[in-house]
């Protein structure tokens, strides 16, 4: 008598992929991003962008102006607003979200040569900063 090979594989390994299936409809929901709401405080080190990216496209699909204030943060949405302290001299700025980064281990923020100019923080080149999430796209805050 001949067995059906395909048929006794599937039937072997049918569990095995019922099993995978249930473990990811389970994870799914922790995978899930998870906005921040307005309010939400964040800590870590701010660093600038390079005088090099002038002129670049962000994420946003904008142009990125060194002459301007905004910002790049890894998660938040595109188009959040966020206020910026610099937890060295008090100073802070409110920027756009508009592009990703900064992609260096511990730095959370990667701002605009404008926005680090008002937080005076060239010289430093990075600095402990607070971010504070203002406003995000569709929030109505």
């Amino acid at each position: 008598m001949k067995t059906n090979t395909f048929a006794t594989i599937a039937h072997r390994r049918l569990p095995v992929a019922v099993a995978g299936l249930l473990l990811l409809l389970i994870a799914l929901p922790g995978m899930a991003a998870v906005k921040p709401a307005p309010g939400a405080v964040q800590s870590g080190m701010a660093s600038f962008y390079h005088d090099s990216l002038h002129g670049n496209r962000t994420a946003s699909g904008q142009v990125y102006d060194k002459n301007r204030v905004s910002a790049a943060h890894k998660t938040l949405p595109l188009g959040t607003k966020v206020k910026v302290t610099d937890l060295e001299t008090g100073r802070s700025i409110v920027v756009p979200i508009n592009d990703r980064g900064p992609f260096v281990r511990g730095r959370v923020i990667d701002l605009s040569r404008r926005a680090a100019a008002k937080l005076d923080m060239i010289k430093r080149g990075v600095t402990r900063v607070q971010i504070e999430v203002l406003s995000m796209p569709g929030s109505g805050a």
